[in-house]
């Protein structure tokens, strides 16, 4: 680190949800201190208020680099400024944490790994249900249900107030199923660890609300290498039904298992953030049956006693992003896959617009 003690210094780029919750993190996690803030509104001077004050604001972010000359970015903006403002700090000689997706293209996020690499600094990719224990739990019961898996997860959202004003600007750069969908691609990536051969998708434009040509609900496919299939649907707007809006499903020839979110699932949770990571239970059901065809073992119920919330998740988050640089952890692998689960949704994107099934 540049500095000549062991803190790192950190610049804050972005200040809404994520970026506020990921700023929290940084405040309170010994070995770390905000050196700047910075965004084009209000949003700093609220976030500021909301760690005590007494940080450096800035509009520009070029400026905030240069006028700070910190160890770190934690870059939480909208996606068609995350290739430019990771480059930017990358050439500066930090590390950097982004929320997904690393960029609003493919070769954007290509450009953007290969600027870590040439840095030799730490890139880390917001992939917040890598950090979740029931997910983990939930990707390795998947990986015990034989081969192929059928995968069937959404997470639709009824948004409206605050909520459909942050969607429809994500949308100025990316649908739904890119920028939601990375994450449960991701998932999914994880859950077969084979090659994805083919995706095709379908998409309708459900509002005047966002730009001629732009879609907000979406559904995809994928299938693997290894005979095994994926969906994931994703819908934004305050005209979206809030019936099966949480599904998150696994099938293989051994049994199956669900998340099944009883309250987060509920009405009324579907434009809830702290929800969405919600899992509360997994359902774990096995295939095995007798000669009368009665099955011979019963469900099990794993209700995990470790259920972090939002701003837990970005604490874990951030203490894995310190780890790494503190530890030189070999990223390799986390940067492609984040690079890789981009070229995936973009290529579903590509198949709402042509019509064509897309082969990877």
């Amino acid at each position: 680190m540049r500095n000549n003690h062991d803190t790192l210094r950190v610049l804050i780029v972005g200040c809404g949800n994520m970026g506020a919750s990921h700023a929290m993190a940084f405040h309170q996690m010994p070995g770390a201190e905000i050196c700047g803030i910075v965004s084009t509104g209000k949003s700093k001077e609220l976030l500021n208020e909301k760690l005590g004050g007494g940080h450096l604001l800035f509009s520009d972010y070029q400026e905030a680099l240069n006028a700070t000359n910190p160890d770190a970015v934690c870059i939480s903006t909208y996606p068609d400024t995350h290739e430019a403002f990771a480059v930017m700090a990358f050439e500066k000689g930090c590390h950097v944490f982004m929320e997904k997706p690393i960029a609003d293209s493919v070769a954007g996020a290509e450009r953007v790994a290969a600027a870590a690499k040439k840095a030799g600094k730490k890139l880390v990719v917001g992939y917040i249900l890598r950090h979740h224990p029931s997910w983990i739990k939930f990707i390795e019961i998947a990986q015990q249900l034989g081969k192929p898996l059928v995968m069937r997860m959404n997470l639709n959202q009824q948004s409206h107030g605050y909520m459909w004003d942050v969607h429809r600007n994500l949308m100025k750069s990316l649908s739904p199923i890119v920028d939601c969908g990375v994450h449960y691609i991701d998932v999914m990536c994880q859950m077969v660890r084979s090659r994805p051969v083919q995706v095709s998708a379908i998409g309708a434009r459900l509002t005047n609300d966002i730009p001629e040509g732009n879609y907000n609900y979406g559904q995809l496919q994928i299938r693997f290498e290894d005979g095994s299939v994926g969906w994931y649907e994703a819908g934004w707007g305050p005209m979206i039904s809030e019936t099966a809006f949480f599904v998150k499903d696994v099938i293989g020839p051994e049994g199956s298992v669900s998340i099944v979110a009883k309250d987060a699932g509920g009405a009324g949770k579907s434009d809830s953030v702290e929800a969405h990571t919600k899992t509360e239970s997994l359902r774990w059901h096995h295939a095995s049956i007798d000669g009368n065809n009665a099955f011979t073992k019963q469900d099990d119920w794993i209700d995990l006693t470790d259920e972090p919330d939002h701003q837990e998740l970005c604490n874990r988050e951030q203490a894995y992003f310190m780890k790494a640089i503190q530890e030189d952890i070999d990223l390799t692998d986390h940067v492609e896959d984040a690079v890789n689960s981009l070229r995936i949704a973009f290529a579903c994107d590509e198949s709402v617009r042509t019509g064509e099934v897309v082969k990877l």
